[in-house]
C-alpha cells in the first residue's frame, strides 16, 4: 500500500535543531502525517520518511519569472470575459482591461493571470478565435508585466505567448487539448497544472472521489511526471488542487485542510479560492464582491501551509493582510 506524507508545517520560534525546511522556505517541520488508502492517518517523525519523498518535501523551488518561490507571491486575476462569475464584463475594451491590470500590479500583484474563457460552474466552452480576440490585445497592452495565460487550448496559449505571456495556467490539468503539454514542454514554458473533475459545464453535477486529497494528489503527480518525461523541468511546473472545480464544499475543505501534502510532488503550489461559492456559503456573503474577508482568511491559511502562489481578485486587501500577518508572525525581528 502506498504511503503519502503530509508535512505538519510550523513557523514558530525557536526552531528546533532537528527541523527541516519546507520547500527551501522559512517554514519547517519535524513530523509528518502518513496517509494511506485504507483511510488511516499516522503521525511520524520526519526521520521516518523515505529519503526520496523527504527530498521533494524539502528541496528549494527555483524562481519563476524572477519571482522567488521561498515566499508567498500574489497572482492577480484579470478576466476579460463577459460572463465570469465575479468580474465578468468589467471592461469595455482591451485598453480598459489593461488599465485594470496595471492597477492590480500597482496594488501589489506579482503576476497577472489573464483569462478569456469563463470556467465558472455551468459555463460553455468558448471558441479559440474568440478567446484569442479577448486576451491577445490585453496582453500586448501590458508589455513588461509578468503574465500568465489562463487557457485550456494550445492555439490560445501560442497567441498569448507571442503577445508576451510567460506562463500557461490550464484548469483542465492538460487534459482538454492534447497539444498543450507538448507545446509547453518543447518551449520550456512554465505551466500550472490544475485538477478538475469534468468540464466547467458539468463539473458540479455530482462530483465523487474515493479520497479527494489522495485522488487529486495522484492526478497532479501523474501530470507532472508526464511533463517531465517530455522534457519540462519539474522546477517549471506549478500544481493547483483546483478548489471548486468538480468538488463539493466538503471536498474543498478536505483539500484546504491537507494542502501541505502537495509539497510532496516537488513543485510550487498555487491556491485559487478567491470569492468562490463555498466562501459565500460559509461566510454568509451571497455576492461575490463581498467575499474578500473570507477569501483572505483562506489564503492566509494556505500560506501557513507553505503555499507559494495565491490567485486573488482583491489584490490590495490581500497584500495588506499578508504584510500584517507576516509582521506579527515575525514578531518584529526584521524591523530596522
Amino acid at each position: 500500500m502506498r504511503d503519502y506524507y503530509r508535512p505538519l508545517v510550523r513557523s514558530d520560534f525557536p526552531r528546533p535543531d532537528t527541523a527541516l525546511s519546507l520547500a527551501g522556505g522559512p517554514r519547517w517541520f519535524t513530523h509528518v502525517a502518513r496517509h494511506r488508502r485504507d483511510g488511516s492517518v499516522t503521525r511520524l517523525a520526519a526521520t521516518e520518511v523515505p529519503p526520496e519523498a523527504l527530498a521533494r518535501l524539502t528541496a528549494r523551488r527555483p524562481s519563476l519569472l524572477g519571482l522567488p518561490m521561498d515566499r508567498a507571491q500574489i497572482m492577480g486575476i484579470l478576466n476579460v470575459t463577459p460572463d465570469s462569475f465575479s468580474d465578468g464584463g468589467s471592461d469595455r475594451n482591451a485598453a480598459e482591461a489593461a488599465l485594470r491590470g496595471r492597477r492590480l500590479i500597482n496594488e501589489g500583484a506579482d503576476i497577472l493571470d489573464i483569462g478569456g474563457e469563463s470556467t465558472r460552474p455551468g459555463a460553455p466552452e468558448v471558441p479559440s478565435g474568440e478567446e484569442i480576440a479577448r486576451t491577445e490585445p490585453v496582453i500586448r497592452a501590458l508589455a513588461g508585466v509578468p503574465i500568465s495565460i489562463d487557457t485550456r487550448k494550445a492555439k490560445v496559449a501560442r497567441a498569448a505567448v507571442r503577445a508576451g505571456a510567460s506562463i500557461v495556467n490550464d484548469v483542465s490539468g492538460l487534459t482538454h487539448d492534447p497539444e498543450l503539454a507538448g507545446y509547453c514542454a518543447e518551449n520550456g514554458l512554465p505551466v500550472c497544472v490544475m485538477h478538475s473533475q469534468g468540464d466547467p459545464e458539468t463539473m458540479q453535477d455530482d462530483p465523487v472521489y474515493e479520497d479527494v486529497l489522495l485522488d487529486v494528489y495522484d492526478f497532479l503527480e501523474r501530470q507532472v511526471d508526464m511533463l517531465e518525461a517530455q522534457g519540462l523541468a519539474r522546477g517549471k511546473i506549478i500544481v493547483d488542487p483546483g478548489i471548486g472545480f468538480g468538488k463539493t464544499q466538503a471536498h474543498n475543505l478536505a483539500l484546504l485542510n491537507g494542502l501541505s501534502l502537495f509539497h510532496g510532488i516537488g513543485c510550487p503550489v498555487l491556491l485559487g479560492v478567491s470569492r468562490k461559492g463555498f466562501i459565500g456559503r460559509i461566510g454568509r456573503a451571497p455576492e461575490p464582491a463581498s467575499r474578500a474577508p473570507g477569501s483572505i482568511a483562506v489564503a492566509l491559511a494556505g500560506i501557513a501551509q507553505g503555499i507559494q502562489i495565491n490567485r486573488v481578485h482583491d489584490v490590495a486587501a490581500t497584500r495588506q493582510a499578508l504584510a500584517l500577518w507576516q509582521a506579527v508572525e515575525q514578531g518584529g525581528k526584521d524591523d530596522a
